[in-house]
């Protein structure tokens, strides 16, 4: 669990030794597109030119149907005259053919569709307005004055609405986390996600036959992936994974791992469940950098049903295109930027770095510099690489040129981790207020939900009506060790919200003006 790199806040050692913070409102990411590192570009147009063959091959084809329609009665007559005396020539042409048409099927990628996916949607009597949770937070006796003081603070600025969910241990006072509290939490999030998709796909538990789960700080044993299994009865031969402690973008990781599942496996589905846990892992501490998960972070997941069946093409809502994963692990700063740890009372939580912005915005230059060659129109690409060619050659100082990412996606999905990233990504990719208004609207609404928050975002721009036939969105998340990743999907028709959906009862509310 972390924010995504999504706080205005710094961490500076004082003098006794603690940890004081301040608060920036002007706390930016790095400026990461004046700035491109080659080899990444690189990386992208490998991936680019490694589907090079099969589009060389069109060419071929529109020629060879070209000339077969301007071919009379004549023609057929006098080309079967001539294979009849060239039967050997015939039959090493036809071995060829079939031999090459068989090798392309069997290593061309599988396309993954996404069928349906659902949002959990806790009860009403979760909801933490602002003086409630300040009032909780004062009861507890956990907190001292400057930590509520700094807490109310963070939620103020935070882009949070009124109307979040934080779990039911945590409307106790004192708060009771337990085992059996997060269990429970982990039960109502994933079934609620779970039958609802199972409900409005028609989707029987025993057809699922990959079953892959987040969830970064809570994992039990049994696993949270053997919860469902055992809950819906799933076939003995499932292949079920159980992901950990890999944050915020831990959601398309997961989307990535059964992606390669169904290029491997034929016929089949997979459910990918991604959530949080909150119960146990609230922080009852003073450190600063700690108590800002407790202000962000809130209760939610989705469960998505993703399927390699090419006659699932007519009702699925999407087709997965593209995944592009970057990792920062190998530097010490971005591994720490986002650590569970324990204070000097013994209180876990969550500390975050003063590089925070710093690494996240590295993280994001590399995995944009990648996906761009695969994305971008070839105008865009031309001007881009172009500008770096020249820096290169020519050791200029003139700043590379900024691709239009609006030319390569109808729609984003930025992770809702807070609203000072989703400020900077407007900022630095150019986008317009509509661009980024289904994450702030999801930060408003449901607050931070970790992994799950991309999916609410999508969940709000159906409910809009916004999503046409053919449009590509681009969901991009977070994580911490530290991580960006990416994934593009796109619209298979014109995508209507489904039946009980988290913005069901709420979309005309929406969008609501954000007091910063």
């Amino acid at each position: 669990m972390d924010p995504g790199g999504a706080t205005d806040v710094t961490t500076a050692p004082g003098g006794d030794g603690q940890v004081g913070v301040q608060i920036h409102q002007n706390r930016r990411l790095p400026d990461f597109l004046q700035s491109v590192n080659l080899k990444y570009v690189k990386l992208g147009y490998h991936y680019l030119i490694s589907n090079l063959l099969t589009l060389c091959f069109i060419p071929l084809i529109i020629v060879t149907l070209i000339e077969a329609s301007q071919m009379d009665i004549y023609d057929i007559q006098q080309l079967w005259l001539h294979l009849q005396y060239n039967l050997v020539s015939v039959i090493i042409c036809s071995a060829v053919l079939v031999f090459g048409l068989t090798v392309y099927i069997m290593t061309r990628p599988r396309p993954v569709y996404l069928v349906d996916y659902a949002c959990y949607r806790p009860p009403d009597h979760l909801k933490a307005p602002y003086q409630r949770f300040m009032e909780h937070s004062r009861l507890t006796q956990d907190f001292d004055d400057s930590s509520l003081e700094f807490q109310r603070k963070i939620l103020e600025r935070s882009g949070l609405g009124e109307e979040t969910y934080v779990p039911e241990a945590m409307h106790y006072i004192p708060p009771r986390p337990s085992m059996a509290a997060a269990r429970d939490e982990a039960e109502q999030v994933m079934y609620g996600a779970l039958d609802n998709l199972f409900a409005n796909t028609h989707v029987k538990p025993k057809d699922i036959g990959i079953l892959v789960v987040n969830c970064s700080l809570f994992n039990p044993t049994p696993s949270l992936s053997a919860m469902i299994v055992n809950k819906y009865k799933l076939r003995g031969n499932i292949r079920s994974f159980n992901l950990g402690g890999m944050g915020c973008s831990a959601g398309v990781i997961a989307i990535d791992l059964a992606k390669d599942l169904l290029q491997i496996h034929r016929n089949t589905y997979a459910v990918v469940v991604s959530t949080e846990n909150i119960t146990q892992n609230w922080y009852f501490g003073n450190k600063k950098s700690m108590l800002i998960p407790n202000c962000l972070f809130r209760v939610g997941g989705s469960a998505v049903l993703l399927s390699n069946k090419s006659v699932d093409r007519r009702r699925a809502k999407y087709k997965l295109v593209h995944v592009v994963r970057t990792h920062r692990g190998a530097d010490d700063k971005a591994f720490r930027c986002v650590y569970q740890e324990q204070d000097d009372k013994g209180k876990t939580g969550v500390s975050l770095s003063k590089d925070l912005m710093a690494i996240a915005g590295g993280a994001l230059k590399t995995n944009i510099t990648t996906l761009g060659p695969i994305v971008l129109p070839i105008s865009e690409q031309l001007l881009f690489f172009s500008s770096i060619v020249v820096n290169k050659l020519f050791k200029s100082n003139v700043k590379p040129y900024i691709p239009d990412f609006k030319l390569a996606f109808d729609h984003f999905c930025i992770h809702a981790g807070g609203r000072a990233v989703i400020d900077e990504l407007e900022k630095n990719l150019q986008l317009l207020p509509i661009h980024v208004e289904a994450s702030r609207m999801t930060l408003h609404r449901f607050g931070n939900t970790s992994s799950s928050s991309i999916w609410y975002e999508l969940a709000y721009m159906e409910a809009k009506g916004r999503m046409r036939k053919g449009n590509r969105v681009w969901q991009i998340a977070f994580g911490s060790g530290f991580k960006c990743n990416s994934a593009v999907w796109e619209a298979l028709r014109n995508v209507k919200p489904s039946r009980n959906g988290p913005w069901e009862d709420c979309i005309d509310k929406y969008p609501v003006k954000v007091v910063s």
